[in-house]
């Protein structure tokens, strides 16, 4: 009894110091902070009609936290809570696998205090739900490697885990995908319920999307959402490689949007100058979404370099760790600080609807308050970009203290918490439409968490110290 009391207690404690610091976020940026997005994942719940182009299940907290509290600060409360649990738990798991337990302990418990952290988690973005899934995978998986066996009930978790994934991003069934042939590639045992654990996992939220919310009236994303990206890749080939396209391919694209904008719109890094322009015309771009892909598809075949050196370019915040900040649309976007709604609301922007008051910073601590948002506006420096906000630098520190922590304990299982890394870096590498820091957030939170692992890896001739 004294046993498990004493390794619950630590647990108990670094959970409720993380949640301490972000409950001060909170209360220095209640509700919460927003975009854009944010806004429009109340406005059609409110105003109607309901789309799943978004997250159907956020969009579903926040509707009911409007309905019932009249306000959002209870969704904002609930992220501090589920992203102090997840890495109190991913912290614990690394110590049960063999990173030195004060080292862990000290930097979980600074991490909140970042405001990659702190001020991310109390964001109405549903990448938040999301990245505190994956953090709680990668502790599944390091549960795993400390055991050096996969248990009902690790794949239990791992299953609902990864369904979330899907659940809260529609790119999250890539991310389950990779992961999970990653941790097949590594298991010794109970590979095939792994695999189809993960299939189930990325199945799901595939189903719910296109078999059961349309019967609950819940409109389908329009068509241009859906393959935004692959029209991005178009303007990219027209300001590149202009011979590529005929006469009819051209009044195709000019039936969309004048051949000016495609070329404006052609920059890599990010498809925004293209669709958000108002001469882009979503309509038409729907009602020709079939033609344009199969022009997109032709040129897949005609020319794969230009399409392809397209989206590796728009994934530079998934493998590049320095933002290109002098290339149009190269900078990396990171969080908004508007106070209020007023102007992502409006003719041409997201429709207004009742209630659109709560989009508005209201702190609950003016102390506090002063103390956050200055130190969240000196971190968004482009100094500290490349640490602090781009989640290549992290991946790679991943795998890096991943592999040499299998070395360094003779244990091939501890790989596998890079996993999930490894999911969000080619999910994102295969598909992403902007230098969204949110897009790469998970690979930042476990990649510092696994530096004091990575430390004690790289000790020469002293094994690595493993708790009892």
């Amino acid at each position: 009894m004294g046993s498990d009391t004493d390794t619950r207690m630590p647990r108990l404690a670094l959970f409720l110091t993380v949640q301490g610091v972000l409950g001060c976020w909170w209360a220095a940026f209640y509700p919460g902070l927003f975009s854009r997005d944010s806004v429009l994942y109340l406005s059609h719940t409110v105003a109607g009609p309901w789309v799943s182009d978004h997250s159907v299940l956020y969009d579903t907290l926040l509707w009911l936290s409007f309905t019932w509290t009249g306000d959002l600060g209870a969704v904002t409360f609930a992220q501090t809570t589920a992203m102090a649990g997840a890495l109190a738990y991913l912290a614990q798991s690394l110590k049960a696998l063999g990173a030195p337990r004060r080292a862990t302990t000290a930097v979980a418990a600074l991490m909140p205090l970042a405001p990659p952290v702190g001020a991310f988690t109390v964001t109405l973005w549903k990448d938040v739900p999301f990245t505190i899934c994956a953090v709680a995978i990668a502790g599944v998986c390091a549960r795993i490697a400390a055991r050096r066996a996969v248990t009902g009930r690790a794949l239990a978790a791992l299953g609902t885990l990864m369904a979330l994934l899907g659940l809260f991003r529609a790119n999250g069934f890539l991310v389950a995908g990779v992961t999970v042939v990653v941790l097949v590639v590594i298991v010794r045992a109970m590979r095939v319920r792994l695999l189809l654990t993960g299939v189930c996992a990325a199945a799901f939220p595939l189903l719910l999307a296109y078999g059961v919310f349309p019967r609950f009236g819940i409109e389908p994303p329009s068509r241009t959402y859906v393959y935004h990206t692959a029209f991005g890749d178009l303007a990219v080939a027209y300001r590149d490689r202009p011979e590529l396209f005929g006469e009819r391919d051209l009044a195709l694209m000019a039936s969309v949007a004048p051949l000016e904008r495609w070329r404006k719109g052609g920059t890599c890094y990010t498809i925004n100058p293209l669709i958000w322009r108002h001469d882009f015309s979503w309509q038409r771009a729907d009602a020709r979404a079939g033609e344009l892909m199969g022009l997109w598809r032709r040129l897949l075949v005609d020319a794969p370099g230009v399409i392809a050196g397209a989206r590796l370019c728009r994934a530079a915040i998934a493998w590049r760790p320095v933002q290109d900040a002098d290339a149009p649309g190269g900078a990396t976007y990171r969080l908004s600080l508007r106070p209020s709604a007023d102007t992502y609301v409006g003719p041409g922007k997201v429709p207004d609807f009742p209630g659109r008051w709560v989009y508005t910073l209201r702190p609950l601590s003016t102390e506090l308050n002063r103390v956050a948002e200055p130190w969240l506006t000196a971190t968004l420096s482009p100094a500290y970009d490349w640490l602090l906000w781009r989640g290549a630098l992290w991946s790679y520190v991943s795998y890096l203290a991943a592999g040499l922590a299998a070395r360094a304990l003779r244990n091939r299982y501890a790989a596998g918490v890079a996993a999930v890394v490894a999911g969000q870096q080619l999910a994102v590498m295969a598909n992403i439409s902007a230098q969204d820091f949110r897009y790469m957030a998970s690979p930042i939170l476990i990649g510092v968490l696994l530096v004091p692992l990575l430390v004690s890896s790289l000790r020469r001739g002293q094994p690595v110290w493993r708790a009892s």
